[in-house]
């Protein structure tokens, strides 16, 4: 029942946080950093089951909810989702501490919303039914739109809309697959069911595969998000209050990346082998076109949020490369990039708050004023580029070594956005911490408590760099399972054509 649990004390968490903000504005945030750190805990205390465990299935909890219609409550955990959550329930723990003092306004609304958006996310981690998943991916979606409209900046409300457009029109469409996916197992096999262990063996023709996957497609790709689908997410970023940047990048994106990991490749071999091509050219586009864009950008939450669509990129050619070495590099991706990406959105909004602005052409010279948060801009610069010995390099380099495997093309490619990142992220430190000083501004250095959340992220990203081992060990298990369930499936298909190839050819020689 521990993940039943992990869920009950986020959602009791944030029910209480909200009416305790008629009380107090500091007990909202009391009690948000305390489910969190209860939520963490328990999961900590069962990693040592959790290593002994010799199952695909770490804890698999699986009960009726609504019979007549195949759906039940399928929650299970296994090595992905574990190293997942410990993400989520981290970030979620620093996004509070960085909102402590920046949200003063309707403190207990903001708390709520803000666990519920954690309580869909591991949801979306945990279910192993499709219509629970596709309510828990619903489920992150209202409380965010929230959190830019309510305590977003001035543009707020545009963004919001975007983004609430963006994703609800894309969900839609994933709604309608599993849908369809729930007929067609169900005409096949005469059981309607929405759970997915079941659902693994469905049998369809290439074109409905490719018809029902693109939904799913649909959903994952604007959350992550790829090029051409990503014109809400700078918007977002760009309004969003600090904690809700956090949650964006480091979180919310990385869902997109657990349902082609979860969902797609698993559920749809064929349709995912016959888009490969394609989605490796996407990501490809993505890691270019999106250093691009934010070697262009002069307000420093844009230029970020761009380097976000640029590192997701490599996600994707990772995911469409069908091998261990590019799955494992998607895992450390999706880890230290939102260590990495949300340590700069945080160091984006303490300098907001201390100058009012965010357009890098109006800073220049900040290290002689704020030395300690120059130097953590700086290491969070280069796990950026990916320098070696952070976690960023790790992940692009398996990437790229697994892609290579796949198509060298699209894995030659993708290393000159190794090249643009260095020139995005040196040109972060030139214009804000170096350079020509553009303005005397009179500000401090990171206080006790901002420096005690960028210490601790800098410990992680370092430990990614230095020791990735540990995080590739819990995730494999998941991993090999994900490509054999897919490479059998593809065998299974290889040998059917050669069957059918071969009656045909029997059949032409007999006429």
């Amino acid at each position: 029942m521990i993940l039943i649990y992990l869920l009950s004390i986020l959602l009791a968490g944030a029910f209480l946080a909200w009416i305790s903000g008629n009380l107090s504005q500091v007990l909202p945030r009391v009690i948000s950093l305390m489910t969190l750190i209860i939520d963490l805990i328990l999961l900590i205390l069962q990693l040592p089951q959790f290593a002994s465990s010799t199952t695909k299935w770490l804890i698999d909890l699986h009960f009726n909810w609504i019979p007549q219609f195949g759906i039940g409550i399928h929650f299970a955990l296994d090595g992905l989702s574990l190293v997942m959550l410990l993400l989520t329930f981290f970030l979620g723990i620093i996004s509070v501490l960085i909102s402590w003092k920046e949200i003063n306004s309707k403190v207990g609304f903001f708390h709520f919303n803000l666990l519920l958006i954690l309580a869909g996310i591991v949801g979306v981690f945990l279910s192993l039914d499709l219509f629970l998943f596709y309510f828990f991916w619903e489920l992150m979606l209202v409380p965010m739109y929230f959190l830019i409209g309510i305590w977003g900046h001035e543009n707020r409300t545009k963004a919001a809309y975007k983004f609430f457009l963006y994703t609800q029109a894309s969900g839609l469409l994933m709604f309608l697959s599993i849908l369809a996916l729930y007929f067609v197992h169900g005409n096949s096999t005469g059981t309607y069911t929405f759970d997915y262990i079941q659902l693994l063996g469905t049998q369809m023709s290439a074109s409905t595969g490719i018809l029902i996957m693109s939904g799913f497609l649909a959903a994952f790709l604007v959350k992550l998000p790829v090029v051409p689908l990503h014109n809400w997410l700078p918007d977002a970023h760009s309004e969003a209050p600090t904690a809700g940047s956090l949650i964006l990048a480091a979180l919310l994106l990385k869902t997109g990346a657990y349902g082609l990991l979860r969902f797609i490749v698993p559920l749809f071999p064929t349709a995912s082998s016959s888009f490969a091509p394609i989605g490796m050219a996407l990501g490809v586009i993505g890691i270019l076109y999106g250093a691009k864009l934010a070697f262009a950008q002069t307000d420093l939450k844009r230029l970020i949020a761009y380097t976000s669509v640029s590192h997701m990129g490599f996600v994707i050619l990772g995911v469409f490369s069908f091998n261990e070495l590019a799955y494992q590099g998607v895992v450390m991706q999706m880890i230290a990039h939102g260590i990495s990406t949300g340590a700069l959105f945080i160091m984006a909004g303490q300098l907001s708050e201390r100058i009012h602005t965010r357009e890098i052409q109006k800073m220049g010279g900040l290290w002689e004023k704020a030395p300690f948060m120059g130097a953590i801009g700086l290491i969070f610069s280069m796990a950026s580029l990916g320098l070696p010995g952070l976690g960023n390099f790790i992940a692009e380099l398996l990437i790229l070594i697994g892609a290579f495997k796949a198509n060298i093309l699209m894995s030659v490619l993708a290393c000159l956005g190794l090249i643009a990142a260095t020139l995005y992220s040196l040109r972060i430190l030139q214009k804000v911490f170096f350079g020509k000083k553009n303005t005397d501004w009179a500000m401090n250095d990171l206080s006790l408590r901002e420096k005690t959340v960028s210490v601790s992220l800098v410990i992680i990203i370092v430990g990614l760099g230095l020791f990735p081992q540990p995080v590739i060990d819990i995730a494999k298990p998941a991993l090999l399972k994900t490509l054999d369930i897919h490479n059998e499936k593809m065998v299974v298909k290889s040998e059917g054509d050669k069957n059918e190839n071969h009656l045909k050819s029997n059949l032409f020689l007999y006429k």
